[in-house]
């Protein structure tokens, strides 16, 4: 084993030591031998089972089969999401097949962050994640169930899954994917069209067809954000089925999957001889092997905090600095937009997770002594699932990478590391992401220019006023302060800006898009400016040191001058708590813990629900 890998996963242990054990005795009390259902009154079953068709009612009243809930995250704006439309029914019918019964426990909100960048609905963004935990489990406490099919795929969407599933850790749970969109126009045609619209050159009708071109059907976005990071992380913790991430919607090998994941559910359950609850696949190991394959493929620093939480869900307490750790000691396997050319599906099609995993196991780094919804170990995660004559099978078809541009060998990587560095100085801590970086690591000192919104940095670069070296300070973006959205608007000018050879840097306690990277940016900064953080102290012109190779980030200022100055007062944060519903939020937003804890406001920060 990996002797970082091994450390790392040795002081986690430690560190959750009573919290882990304080959640394991919550499982287990919660658990019942038998369908759960036989603990509800007459009344209560009939009202549970009411709507069900007379054949159903009659596998539920005889307490031998297994009930298993669906939760649902469809909508049809949501691309990614359109597809679960009809998949209730193609899983009712599956597991009909095995003699259980399924029935939609209950829906949740799916928003959608491409529609919401520089919107003030993405103010809502980060919120809905514990709002989702909230709405499933709503579902899921009828206590009609054995186990449960989630599904969901994008940005806040799968770590909300994950997180009321593990609230209902004594029951097993299967994520069913759906699929990507197919391969639109490059990634980097992309970035040129959305780079000459932001120096003017060309117009919204423009960029308009250009991100219609890309964007343009069914399925999950095929750029490597925050939705595909998901997907990979939640196979590497073995809750979807092996090489299923990444099958496209349209296909009947899709299909094919959809029903094996329905059937896969009902062996799992307490009722069947291969009970396999997630509180025992979500342990320490299997967290530790979500974050290197997240490093292991440059994927979306979103999940600095998602992983967080979702540890936080099981009593498992990481933190930046193993996030760090492992950075060091996980080679950059992957080139995948935004740290490649490469979109998800060339990805899928030169390996792909199967690759990934035979990769990362050789090296020792992964975890193999781990259980997934498929039994104990990873060996069949290296396999690839196909059709032969009509029969779902996975074989050993693909052992190595197909395009060595796309998935590298662990012996010969893109990158000796995984590119995810933590900073931290008097200003406080934050996470970097260097994969992406043209030039890889960076250190230099520079003024700074302070904004508080991606709004009125953009506005000063239409102005023609950020000139020269700088370090862009954009604050009161965090959580409780407007519920951290992502500054998705800030990219443009400063990539543009760094393309014509000044030295620019992001310093924010907001968040940055889970496809961004290509700018030094010290983000999630924690504390917040508006919870006593230094940023708030901070003038125009001061001196930043942004130093991603020693993992420094300090504001050079004399102390006793910081001793004198007054915290500044947020000018925008009142009215950006206003409006598009986001009023409603104030009690969820205020109780949200730091980004290092997950950004969470639904356990405190021991761990303990």
């Amino acid at each position: 084993m990996n002797s970082i890998l091994q450390e790392v996963t040795e002081r986690i242990v430690e560190r959750s030591k009573e919290s882990r054990k304080a959640y394991l005795k919550k499982v287990e009390a919660a658990r019942v031998k038998g369908p759960h259902r036989e603990v509800l009154s007459c009344g209560n079953l009939a009202h549970g089972y009411a709507a069900c068709a007379k054949n159903d009612k009659n596998i539920l009243k005889q307490f031998n089969k297994s009930n298993i809930g669906i939760i649902t995250s469809y909508n049809d704006m949501l691309s990614a999401h359109q597809p679960y439309e009809y998949y209730p029914q193609i899983l009712k019918d599956a597991i009909a097949e095995t003699g259980s019964v399924a029935q939609v426990a209950g829906g949740v909100p799916a928003m959608c962050d491409g529609v919401t960048q520089g919107q003030p609905g993405m103010d809502l963004s980060l919120l809905s994640r514990d709002v989702i935990a909230l709405s499933s489990c709503v579902g899921l406490s009828h206590n009609m169930f054995d186990g449960a099919l989630m599904l969901g795929i994008c940005d806040k969407i799968v770590p909300g899954l994950v997180m009321s599933a593990l609230a209902f850790g004594h029951l097993p749970f299967v994520f069913v994917p759906a699929g990507p969109m197919p391969t639109g126009i490059s990634n980097s045609e992309k970035t040129r069209v959305r780079m000459l619209h932001a120096e003017g050159k060309v117009g919204r009708e423009a960029l308009l067809e250009s991100e219609s071109a890309s964007y343009h059907s069914p399925g999950t976005c095929t750029f490597y954000g925050t939705a595909n990071s998901n997907q990979l992380v939640v196979e590497m913790m073995g809750l979807h089925l092996p090489g299923s991430s990444f099958v496209e919607t349209d296909s009947v090998l899709r299909t094919a999957l959809t029903k094996a994941a329905a059937k896969q559910v009902t062996r799992i359950t307490d009722l069947g001889t291969e009970y396999t609850p997630i509180a025992k696949i979500v342990d320490e190991k299997a967290v530790v092997n979500g974050i290197v394959s997240l490093l292991a493929t440059g994927g979306s620093t979103n999940h600095t905090m998602h992983l967080v939480a979702m540890a936080r869900s099981a009593g498992i307490i990481v933190n930046w600095t193993d996030f760090a750790d492992l950075s060091n000691g996980t080679p950059l396997l992957t080139r995948i937009y935004p740290n490649g050319s490469a979109d998800i599906n060339q990805f899928h099609d030169a390996g792909g997770m199967a690759v990934l995993f035979r990769e990362l196991l050789s090296a020792d780094l992964l975890h193999n002594d781990v259980h997934t919804i498929c039994g104990q170990g990873l060996d069949k995660y290296t396999k690839t699932p196909s059709l032969d004559d009509g029969e779902l099978v996975w074989s050993e078809s693909v052992t190595k990478s197909k395009d060595k541009t796309i998935i590298a060998t662990a012996k010969l990587p893109f990158k000796p590391n995984g590119g995810l560095q933590v900073l931290q100085g008097n200003l406080g801590r934050s996470v970097m992401k260097t994969s992406s970086l043209p030039k890889g690591d960076v250190s230099f000192t520079a003024p700074a220019k302070v904004f508080e919104s991606q709004h009125d940095l953009e506005k000063a670069f239409q102005n023609k006023e950020l000139e020269g070296d700088f370090v862009a300070v954009v604050r009161f973006q965090g959580p409780k302060a407007i519920g951290m959205p992502e500054l998705h608007k800030l990219t443009p000018p400063l990539a543009i800006l760094q393309d014509r050879g000044q030295n620019v840097a992001l310093v924010t306690d907001g968040r940055m898009s889970g496809a961004s990277g290509k700018v030094p940016a010290a983000i999630h900064m924690t504390p917040e400016a508006i919870d006593g953080g230094l940023l708030a102290k901070v003038k125009e012109g001061d001196l930043i040191l942004v130093d991603s190779i020693n993992g420094k980030v300090e504001l050079l200022v004399d102390e006793k001058e910081l001793a004198t100055r007054e915290n500044a007062m947020p000018g925008l944060v009142d009215q950006e708590r206003i409006g598009m519903g986001r009023e409603f939020f104030g009690a969820l937003r205020s109780n949200l813990s730091g980004a290092e804890e997950g950004a969470c406001s639904l356990f405190t920060l021991d761990g303990v629900s």
